[in-house]
């Protein structure tokens, strides 16, 4: 597969080198169960698609978080892929027969309809080209296979980038981003669309986390959500630190702007949700939007259940 970096620009906005560093640095950290909690509410609020499926195809896998809640009965087989050698070498052991695959999620490296499920959990918001990975997923699946996502969401953390953006705008005079671009809503259904997935469920969630000040919102991010989970900002235009003073006037705009009536601050993770699946002429017609029941924490208990999704 083509080398892992690309140039900054436009179409380029990650250094895809650095998201690798990353990555394999939160993978070595001493105690990285500690870090998996977003992740874990994410896999436990995912919209699902219920079945049962012979090969499945994990897209930036990380440690394995979604591995550890499927059986046997459920997956077959399971391939997971990460950017991040190190990732895959301290993945939580699974029950279900699993091959490891270091490899960039821009650039699959398996043959046209080859799986019958791919999923991913909060890895795609990563990638410069998001119609090209969506493109890859949908070719490397099977005809009637079924792609299952989630991803961060535009309005992820806006509370702290408008804080820092209005702190720096009026003690520097300008302003860099500190929390990487997330994709719209608006554009995951189109995009999803022109891969060539059908049936499509789009659906979105918040999850909320208050903390004291801004201070500490950034210590829990950089201890615990982003650096645990490779989760830094990896933005070619990224400000490498922030001014003191520029911190203090953040913080308490922060207060100003968003804070609770007990004092803390609210941080908030949007979550897109995503189910769609390669043309098959057996396939019903699409569901109408949200009615999904099945989540990401049910993979485990749903053998059987995608036929009778069908009938």
């Amino acid at each position: 597969s083509p080398p892992v970096g690309a140039s900054p620009g436009a179409l380029n906005p990650f250094d895809r080198r650095l998201k690798r560093k990353q990555k394999n640095w939160a993978a070595l950290q001493a105690e990285p169960a500690k870090c998996d909690y977003l992740r874990e509410e994410v896999r436990g609020r995912g919209r699902g698609h219920p079945g049962t499926f012979p090969l499945a195809l994990d897209v930036g896998s990380g440690r394995g978080y979604i591995a550890q809640h499927l059986t046997k009965e459920t997956v077959e087989k399971l391939i997971q892929v990460d950017i991040a050698e190190n990732a895959l070498k301290n993945a939580v052991e699974s029950e279900i027969p699993t091959v490891r695959v270091v490899a960039d999620e821009e650039f699959l490296p398996f043959k046209e309809d080859t799986f019958d499920l791919v999923v991913s959990s909060l890895s795609l918001h990563w990638v410069n080209d998001l119609p090209k990975a969506f493109k890859e997923i949908h070719q490397v699946l099977k005809p009637d296979g079924v792609f299952i996502g989630a991803m961060f969401g535009g309005d992820t953390l806006y509370e702290l980038r408008c804080s820092l953006q209005l702190a720096e705008l009026e003690r520097e005079g300008g302003f860099s981003p500190h929390v990487s671009p997330f994709t719209a809503v608006a554009d995951l259904g189109h995009l999803l669309s022109r891969a060539g997935f059908n049936t499509l469920t789009v659906d979105t969630d918040e999850i909320q986390v208050n903390y004291p000040g801004l201070f500490e919102v950034m210590e829990d991010l950089q201890g615990k959500y982003i650096l645990c989970m490779g989760e830094s900002n990896c933005s070619w235009n990224r400000k490498p630190l922030l001014h003191r003073e520029t911190m203090l006037a953040a913080a308490a705009i922060y207060q100003e702007m968003y804070g609770n009536s007990n004092g803390s601050v609210p941080a908030t993770f949007q979550i897109y949700y995503m189910i769609g699946w390669k043309y098959h002429e057996s396939q019903a017609k699409p569901a109408q939007r949200g009615s999904a029941t099945v989540s990401f924490g049910d993979l485990a208990k749903i053998e059987g259940l995608l036929k009778r999704g069908k009938k």
